[in-house]
């Protein structure tokens, strides 16, 4: 551990606390101090004034990051059997319906996304406890609910998200690797930056966004100027 704290401290040196960098300086600052010998993810942190609690003040949505998310994205597709081979010919790892469902009953949730029609729906509802603590649980708003199963398949593997405000107001999402280009990862942050800016809720007053931060696993995080977005 002490190696890593060496590591974490030398990290830490570079980033200027007294500094806010723009989006394309943050984002070649966190591939220079990224020090894990793994391909770490690239997260962005984006606290919001606005309260959560206040259904009026609510911030969700979804956005396609330009260049992809670098993961690879594993999707169940709940779907009847007319639909089964569009799914898997856009991409879909898992493709059925009942022998999922007991799967998922029994305990198995190894994928990253789940999609479905709205005439499944139903069935999903008693499985809530188990999807929706692991954020699996599709939903309309998202596009995992739809009939245009093999659309939807395609734009999840092609790098859409989607993101929520947690109870403290921050929106957290994974916008890439630390094996991007920054350009490649600034893009990415820019996109989902000016889609949070177009979802601010009427009822927010004051500063919308309050601060902004880059960062790779375990990596310090890099303060990005909200006012040069």
């Amino acid at each position: 551990m002490a190696k890593l704290t060496r590591k974490h401290k030398e990290a830490s040196a570079k980033v200027d606390r007294n500094k806010l960098y723009s989006v394309a300086e943050a984002s070649a600052l966190v591939k220079e101090i990224t020090y894990v010998k793994f391909d770490a993810s690239v997260d962005i942190a984006v606290r919001l004034g606005v309260d959560p609690r206040k259904a009026n003040q609510m911030v969700r949505g979804v956005v396609t990051l330009p260049h992809g998310t670098g993961k690879d994205v594993k999707v169940l597709a709940l779907v009847t059997p007319d639909k089964e081979a569009e799914a898997k010919a856009a991409g879909a790892e898992y493709v059925g319906l009942d022998e999922y469902l007991q799967k998922i009953k029994d305990g198995w949730t190894d994928v990253d996304v789940i999609i479905t029609m709205p005439s499944v729906m139903g069935k999903l509802g008693p499985l809530g406890r188990i999807l929706g603590p692991r954020g699996l649980m599709p939903n309309p708003k998202t596009g995992t609910v739809t009939m245009d199963v093999a659309k939807a398949v395609e734009e999840v593997k092609a790098g859409k998200i989607d993101f929520k405000v947690d109870k403290t107001g921050i929106v957290h999402a994974s916008i890439g690797k630390a094996s991007f280009s920054p350009e490649k990862i600034a893009g990415n942050a820019h996109e989902l930056i000016q889609t949070l800016i177009k979802l601010k809720p009427t009822a927010a007053k004051g500063t919308y966004i309050k601060s902004i931060h880059l960062s790779s696993t375990m990596s310090p995080g890099v303060p990005v100027d909200p006012k040069a977005v």
